[in-house]
């Protein structure tokens, strides 16, 4: 609709040089009397400390350039303030939404305010926060990380059905007090944790990053030598520990099996070659969503306050069929 409509304002105001939405310049949100100004939204995003997250970057960017949105986009580089700052900037810029994938779920509420204050929609895309005051923000877009942690659990509790023997694992978390971290070791718990042979005997924070799950695989192997399973909270840490194991002479996927969460190309084609067991999807391909979903906001039209993507699981010869055609 917005983008109809400036078409039209285009084509009969052109002398008087008048930006046409959508067209990939910049332009400035609010400058129209009607409304009718392109929607210009402020995106904060966590960092790039992972292929999933890069590729969720340039979905979102496709995305907004492809729906005729102006974008302001800033990096947080995993810090919560930089977020806040963020947010804050635009606010001033009085931006006409604002999306954000938050660093960790606590601690948004003064800001979030500031924003509902100054009348200003918020979504947050890929992870939630935990407030208590759910209309801070319009609607939540992304995965149930619980969910995803679940089906973790329950691809090892059918591998290890037959055995009666203890199941050693190590954990290598995501963020701290992410949500993603939160939910995917609390859904992996719920159902590992109804049989007393599966044991966690290590479980540490890797940051989603592959140089940090290679250095804390690193200390897990030599605190902990008789190692059955890692479960990583994504591909890239799980890639890492990969170089660990084979540092120390193990082979992966066969004397430590491994699952891990996202679905990027690595880790699918690690996957396909048999160094990785099990990958539960995580699609970082949000972009077009969260477009119609701010486009509905702008507008005020009502959304659903929880938009939850769909996603499937992957083993070595699913991967082998799916790789090729994988887009990121």
């Amino acid at each position: 609709m917005f983008k109809r409509i400036s078409a039209l304002v285009v084509a009969g105001l052109a002398a008087m040089s008048v930006a046409a939405c959508g067209s990939g310049g910049s332009t400035t949100a609010g400058t129209s009397g009607g409304g009718d100004s392109t929607i210009t939204m402020g995106f904060s995003q966590v960092g790039a400390e992972s292929g999933w997250r890069t590729a969720n970057t340039k979905s979102v960017q496709d995305a907004a350039k492809n729906a005729g949105i102006e974008l302001k986009f800033s990096d947080a580089q995993q810090k919560q303030e930089n977020q806040i700052k963020a947010i804050r900037s635009y606010i001033q810029q009085k931006v006409d939404i604002i999306a954000f994938s938050p660093v960790v779920e606590s601690g948004w509420d003064t800001v979030l305010k500031e924003a509902q204050n100054a009348k200003i929609p918020v979504i947050l895309t890929d992870r939630a926060v935990d407030s208590k005051d759910t209309s801070l923000y319009k609607t939540f877009l992304g995965s149930d990380f619980v969910e995803e942690g679940r089906k973790a659990g329950k691809w090892l509790v059918e591998e290890y059905k037959d055995s009666t023997d203890p199941v050693n694992i190590v954990e290598l978390q995501g963020t701290t007090g992410s949500a993603p971290a939160n939910d995917r070791k609390a859904g992996f718990q719920e159902i590992i944790g109804a049989e007393s042979k599966f044991k966690i005997v290590a479980s540490q924070t890797g940051d989603f990053t592959r140089a940090k799950g290679k250095e804390v695989m690193d200390a897990f192997l030599k605190s902990n030598p008789d190692i059955d399973v890692l479960y990583a909270h994504n591909d890239d840490m799980g890639l890492g520990a990969i170089e660990a194991i084979e540092g120390a002479g193990k082979v992966p996927g066969k004397d430590i099996k491994i699952i891990t969460v996202d679905a990027v190309k690595d880790g699918m084609q690690a996957l396909a070659d048999g160094k990785i067991n099990y990958i539960v999807e995580c699609s970082p391909l949000l972009g077009p969503q969260l477009m119609d979903l701010a486009k509905k906001v702008v507008k005020g039209e009502q959304v659903p306050a929880r938009v939850v993507t769909e996603e499937t699981t992957f083993d070595q010869e699913q991967a082998k069929q799916v790789l090729s055609t994988r887009q990121y």
